[in-house]
């Protein structure tokens, strides 16, 4: 009985063991710990000199953080008129640490540096586990230094959080590859779905690399990596629907107008010009990327597409479960999409953030492939060709941004630094590392010399409205309304706000076009008495509200605005 009880097969799944978990070294640690303090230090260098950073934003924060349907819904103010014309999860954040901490420049920002400080360590941690530390190490250092990640890690825009969420997705979506583990999977879903309600517009575009690389590499039979694909999907949409759900079921009498809209629908706002609008319209001919755009996020990117080339020629003949060319194509299939997205949409200045991690992670896990070839021709020659042309590429840029700052400043600091590591190589004897630290400072010189000064002029990409004068901030203070004052547009309202520390109600949303409040909604409030003053500082074609203020009451001139009275009719 035995002898047969022994060959009956055993048929139940076989699931693949977990690989062992390689702990960090002490250098690694130490050196982890330094990036993650570096990066910390120069997103949070002078940080309130920024300001508000984009009055628009930080007027809503405001609001959201003195009213909880205001925060659910994104309104521009407690007043809850109208909303914001981006989903509101960014300015969760913001709002909560407004409320914890009370509002200021400091309590508004501070989140965004530490969504960056996150999304650095986040994308050190899972390169590591591609690469190794050393190509966690590289990767980190690239996206930290990445000038357009240290201006919206600085900054009040949406993207700040996109970017950590976006990674963490593909830090679940590595670990999942790792071992076929479904909860990783699931969780990578839930993450790239929440990035949708920070930006519709980039939220989507990198998951499709990573549900191939889990297709092509988790180490299971095809049809449950295709169940386990399934199942995240559902989860994505759920993720990333619950909000828009509950705002369109939600009776538009009970809720904020939708800004950026003219329907009042959170569909109009997904698949508008600020969503998804630009990406599923037939485009016309696609805008060629500037010089602008190339020293803002470009340092690195004809290196990273080097080395995913490279990368995958090395790896052809690799297993297919292999973790370097899983990650390889994850990595490279989120820049090729993202700068695509870019291309085809004329994304803004800010939105290119987006395809700062997949540059870096590239850098990362391709210099380590062929790191590990640096003893034969072909590798330190390629390792030193790809340099060359990155040095040779950056000083291109500097010639186009001579603003930023005069190249024989970059020269000699690029220049002492490498001299004091070789120096301190040859004290300890540790040519090679020497060797891999020179080459990492030659790469990165460029975009960590336009990064710390990106942050040491504030960290501004955006103008801000001029301020208004003292005296009409001091009139606003005393007027003890819900709303001290209205005024065109919701930019306008904000700025405002922010220098009386009083509601002022935005008319026609952020650009004016909103069709609320009617006319008839604005008179109730007057009558009232809930609005005391019109400031009167833009055309209000898209209103009739400014049209009947100026016909039925007083103005007076206060500085260079003029203000109406909304509590003295013309006689």
């Amino acid at each position: 009985m035995s002898v047969v009880a022994d060959t009956v097969p055993d048929l139940r799944p076989v699931r693949p063991k977990r690989p062992a978990r390689r702990r960090l070294t002490p250098v690694e640690r130490r050196t982890s710990a330094s990036l993650l303090i570096a990066t910390a230090a120069l997103y949070l260098w002078g940080l309130p000199s920024a300001g508000w950073a984009d009055p628009y934003y930080a007027g809503a924060v405001r609001g959201m953080a003195q009213d909880w349907t205001a925060f659910l819904f994104g309104a521009t103010d407690p007043g809850r008129i109208v909303t914001v014309d981006v989903p509101p999860a960014s300015l969760w954040v913001m709002a909560l640490s407004a409320r914890v901490f009370g509002f200021s420049p400091w309590s508004v920002l501070l989140p965004q540096a530490l969504l960056g400080v996150g999304a650095v360590a986040l994308l050190a941690a899972v390169v590591r586990r591609a690469g190794g530390g050393g190509a966690g190490l590289l990767a980190g250092a690239a996206l930290a230094l990445t000038p357009v990640a240290v201006a919206t890690f600085r900054h009040t825009d949406p993207d700040a959080l996109l970017v950590l969420l976006l990674v963490a997705a593909a830090y679940a979506t590595v670990r999942a590859l790792e071992a076929a583990r479904t909860g990783w999977l699931l969780l990578a879903g839930a993450l790239g779905g929440s990035a949708f309600l920070a930006d519709p517009a980039q939220a989507l575009v990198p998951l499709p690399a990573l549900a191939f690389a889990y297709l092509v590499a988790a180490p299971t039979a095809a049809w449950r990596r295709l169940l386990q694909l399934l199942a995240t999907g559902i989860v994505t949409v759920a993720a990333g629907g619950w909000w828009y759900a509950l705002v369109e079921l939600r009776p538009p009498a009970t809720r904020p107008y939708i800004g950026g809209t003219r329907t009042d629908s959170v569909v109009e706002l997904v698949l508008g010009d600020g969503g998804l609008g630009p990406f599923v319209r037939v485009p016309g001919p696609l805008p060629m990327p500037g010089w602008h755009s190339g020293v803002l996020v470009g340092w690195l990117l004809p290196a990273a597409l080097a080395l995913l080339l490279v990368g995958l020629l090395l790896r052809a003949r690799a297993p297919r479960t292999d973790a370097a060319r899983a990650s390889l194509l994850l990595w490279g299939g989120w820049t090729l999409l993202t700068a695509a997205a870019l291309a085809v949409s004329g994304e803004h200045v800010y939105g290119t953030v987006a395809l700062a991690p997949g540059v870096a992670a590239l850098v990362g896990i391709g210099s380590a492939v062929l790191w590990e070839r640096r003893r034969r021709w072909a590798g330190r020659g390629t390792l030193a060709l790809l340099v060359a042309g990155t040095v040779a590429w950056a000083w291109t840029l500097f010639d186009r941004t001579p603003e930023v700052l005069p190249r024989s400043v970059v020269v000699a600091a690029v220049g002492l630094v490498i001299g004091v590591v070789l120096a301190g190589a040859a004290l300890r004897r540790r040519g090679a590392a020497a060797v891999g630290v020179t080459l990492a400072l030659m790469a990165l010189a460029g975009p960590a010399v336009h990064a710390v000064h990106a942050a040491a002029a504030g960290g501004r990409a955006t103008a801000a409205p001029a301020a208004p004068a003292p005296e009409l901030a001091d009139l606003l203070r005393a007027t003890g309304r819900p709303w001290s004052a209205a005024t065109m547009g919701a930019q306008d309202a904000a700025a405002l706000t922010l220098a009386s520390g009083t509601t002022v109600m935005g008319i026609g949303g952020l650009a004016g076009r909103d069709p609320v409040p009617t006319l008839e909604q604005f008179q109730a409030f007057v009558d009232a008495g809930d609005v005391r003053w019109f400031v009167d500082r833009a055309p209000g074609d898209h209103s009739p509200v400014p049209s009947w203020v100026r016909e039925h009451f007083e103005a007076t001139t206060i500085g260079d605005h003029t203000v109406y009275d909304l509590a003295k009719p013309r006689s």
